[in-house]
């Protein structure tokens, strides 16, 4: 924690700058005077390394199980004629491209902040996720126009070996997102990855129904009816990704707070704050919150202040969870 005093003239001007520490040196430092601005910083270190490799670790096997179910399904698709398998094995490359950006993403968030970029590489695993969002869209626009043409003149396929490779895929899909399922509820950027499993899984459940209802029926049409129907469950999921990714870009309020109940909470459950001004809040990255306000509170003692940030971060960590927080306090002036 660092803090800062500026103690102000009455013009306005800075008359002196004061560390925090200055007043266990000179007890004259202990009363503030009446026209002042304190701000005082808090960081917070968490272990937020081991938690990242472990991210890695499973979306490199992840990786690995998804370009082999993808080769197999490509593969199926030419050798069963199967245009559901083919759009299967497509979505499958869009999700090898996801989790691509996802791992490399990661890897340039572990990297240390510069002068430059003084968050360091967070936002890195934001603009993946938006990548993969305006992909996935683009894929599944190309596979709508491809089971539209086939809707006019269904093709004859070859079941057995596209029930084949679509429960091949099934079990890697599986195990790839149980493999993601744990990190999906904190990490857009691994959420993004996980979407991607779950539309290739439940198209490869579909793709299995579908195969099963074409051996006894031989109802063609169902081939390009499954793949419409993949495409639309992937474009909904794209577009709310693409939605939240581009809130976090823009550094909008994140969406679990509410700005007026945080306000509300400072001012009643944390005594000596009078008003709460300026309050930003914004996301860094995947859990990662920052806030900065101007809180004014009744001329007291640096080390009084310093009680009061320590109440104010508390709060805000376990009732909001914004660990990242720049407050700066101004004094009241009584008339």
């Amino acid at each position: 924690m660092s803090g800062r005093v500026d103690c102000l003239s009455r013009d306005g001007n800075v008359a002196a700058q004061r560390n925090s520490r200055c007043h266990k040196q000179n007890p004259a430092y202990d009363r503030l005077p009446l026209f002042l601005s304190v701000t005082i910083n808090m960081t917070v270190i968490h272990p937020h390394h081991h938690h990242h490799v472990n991210k890695l670790s499973r979306l490199r096997l992840a990786i690995l199980l998804t370009a082999l179910g993808m080769l197999l399904e490509f593969a199926g698709g030419f050798i069963s004629n199967s245009l559901a398998l083919i759009s299967d094995a497509g979505h499958m490359l869009t999700h090898l491209f996801a989790l691509g950006t996802s791992y490399f993403a990661i890897r340039l968030s572990m990297r240390p902040a510069t002068k430059n970029r003084t968050y360091g590489f967070y936002r890195a695993e934001i603009l993946a996720a938006f990548v993969n969002g305006v992909v996935l869209i683009l894929i599944c626009g190309y596979l709508v126009y491809e089971a539209i043409a086939r809707f006019s003149s269904p093709e004859k396929i070859r079941v057995s070996q596209m029930l084949m490779v679509a429960g091949c895929g099934l079990v890697i899909n599986g195990i790839s997102t149980g493999l993601l399922a744990k990190f999906c509820t904190h990490d857009i950027n691994v959420r993004s990855a996980f979407l991607h499993e779950i539309g290739d899984m439940v198209s490869s459940i579909a793709v299995v129904i579908a195969g099963i209802i074409i051996f006894y029926t031989k109802n063609y049409i169902l081939d390009p009816l499954i793949s419409f129907f993949i495409c639309i469950l992937i474009v909904i999921w794209a577009v709310r990704l693409i939605i939240e990714s581009v809130n976090i870009l823009l550094e909008a309020t994140p969406k679990h707070l509410d700005i007026d109940k945080v306000i509300q909470a400072l001012k009643s459950e944390v005594s000596g704050i009078h008003e709460v001004n300026h309050l930003h809040a914004w996301t860094i990255a995947s859990s990662m919150y920052a806030l900065t306000a101007h809180i004014v509170i009744e001329d007291c003692r640096i080390s009084a202040a310093n009680e009061l940030l320590e109440k104010i971060n508390k709060l805000l960590e376990e009732r909001f969870h914004i660990e990242h927080t720049n407050i700066q306090f101004e004094c009241l002036i009584k008339k």
